[in-house]
């Protein structure tokens, strides 16, 4: 089923992000990490249910699967979504000066 669009899950933008340089589940892992200062930790039954959840929505693909290990690649598509789901998280932070106006 093809990604509807609409705010993304924390997990699913990480590994959006990281997958702007393809990579297989444990290079994810250690780059999710590594991006977000060591915030969010992801296990590999975690990634692997939400890497299947982005691959049936269009949002990435496997490059390669020698039998041991899978690349994965994000799609033009999960390019493009990524980059929605950026502007609006900056829309939703610049929203947020109000806080520092009425302080």
């Amino acid at each position: 089923m093809p990604y509807q669009g609409g705010p993304m899950t924390e997990a699913m933008y990480y590994v959006l992000l990281t997958l702007m340089v393809p990579g297989h589940g444990y290079q994810l892992m250690q780059e999710i990490q590594k991006i977000s200062g060591g915030r969010v930790k992801m296990g590999p039954g975690t990634l692997d249910g939400l890497l299947g959840r982005i691959e049936n929505e269009g949002l990435m693909e496997i490059e390669t699967d020698d039998g041991r290990r899978k690349i994965y690649r994000i799609t033009d598509s999960g390019k493009e979504q990524l980059r929605l789901e950026y502007q609006r998280l900056q829309a939703m932070i610049s929203d947020g000066k109000i806080l520092d106006e009425r302080n």
